[in-house]
């Protein structure tokens, strides 16, 4: 070991140089996880929270808050760090800045020094769309051709990207947000960017009503925005966020996964786990750990009319494999700032 020790640091720019932007390459990131994940081949302890109420928060929408995220990927990926990531809902209309910012943070898996500090907002952004695109892999009807998106925002973005990469057939997408301003914005963007036909919806019903593949990525927290009888059959529901859901519509689904379940029940954040709470759902209705779709163990969807919903926490497993894929980049590339850490240890 070098007595002199060095972090590299990656802004954000360096990140997308790196390949922060490849939604393929993320999306394989994310599918590998999921495997070794199921292998048993990780460590991932849960989240830590801190939320606070503040007096601009709208009344059911979430709260600011702050989640430390870490994990241990093993495999070929055989990293480690954390995810340090601030959420404020009101950042975007309030301060024009992103409602999400994130630093992560990786380490040597057989020394434990840092090795790479990072932007995570990115990675954090795609990672989570890739997750439902790797969903629609294994999930969605392989001749889905229309995505329903409700929420306008960052995240639908990336799940569009991802969507379209694990379901190159797609051809029409329909979006809602409350905000038509920003519905429009994202339909003329997206619409451009990823050559489908993008129709602004009147509600959330309309895109529901329509889609073969549905994304639900809001900062709802207090009802729910999508009822029972509105999924067509056959149909893949991403419920990406918190209560956006009826209960009723995971009781009549064919089939419910999520990534982690007893992280999903310790965040008790999304409409699987509130019914949990609410003996509503038992551990024995939940079909699987989509860990265990992606290694074989479980097979996925079974027949044009299934109706499956998967609903991910976020697992940091992700975060870490993706950043590792862009460290590896930006060390062969020569991206970033290396920065000393100490010329020789103070204390041994």
């Amino acid at each position: 070991m070098p007595e002199e020790t060095e972090v590299l640091w990656l802004s954000q720019k360096d990140v997308i140089a790196a390949g922060g932007l490849d939604m393929a390459a993320t999306v394989d990131d994310v599918e590998e996880v999921f495997r070794l994940y199921a292998l048993g081949e990780y460590a991932l302890p849960r989240k830590v929270s801190l939320e606070w109420e503040w007096e601009e928060t709208p009344p059911g929408e979430q709260s600011n808050h702050l989640n430390l995220m870490s994990g241990y990927v093993g495999g070929q990926v055989n990293a480690a760090g954390f995810k340090a990531i601030a959420s404020f809902p009101r950042n975007p209309f309030k301060w024009n800045l992103p409602r999400a910012s994130a630093l992560i943070i990786l380490h040597d898996t057989q020394v434990g020094l840092p090795l790479a500090v990072m932007d995570g907002t990115l990675i954090s952004a795609m990672r989570t769309g890739a997750v439902s695109g790797v969903g629609a892999k294994y999930l969605a009807r392989e001749d889905a051709t229309r995505v329903g998106l409700i929420g306008a925002g960052v995240q639908s973005r990336t799940q569009l990207m991802a969507l379209q990469v694990t379901r190159p057939g797609i051809q029409q997408a329909a979006v809602f947000d409350i905000r038509r301003d920003r519905a429009e914005a994202f339909a003329i963007e997206m619409g451009e960017r990823l050559g489908l036909d993008i129709h602004v919806a009147e509600s959330a019903e309309e895109v529901s009503r329509q889609a073969e593949i549905l994304v639900t990525a809001t900062t709802n927290v207090t009802r729910p925005i999508v009822h029972d009888g509105w999924l067509m059959p056959g149909s893949y529901y991403a419920h990406v966020s918190a209560y956006e859901c009826e209960y009723d519509l995971l009781r009549h689904a064919d089939k419910v996964l999520v990534d982690d379940w007893d992280l999903v029940k310790a965040r008790m954040y999304s409409t699987v786990a509130l019914m949990w709470r609410d003996g509503e759902f038992a551990d024995g209705d939940l079909y699987a750990e989509f860990g265990e779709v992606v290694a074989g163990q479980k097979p996925g969807r079974e027949n044009d009319q299934e109706v499956i919903v998967f609903s991910p926490i976020g697992l940091a497993l992700h975060d870490v494999a993706v950043a590792n894929r862009v460290y590896q980049t930006a060390q062969s590339k020569g991206l970033g700032q290396r920065v000393p850490l100490w010329d020789s240890p103070m204390w041994m």
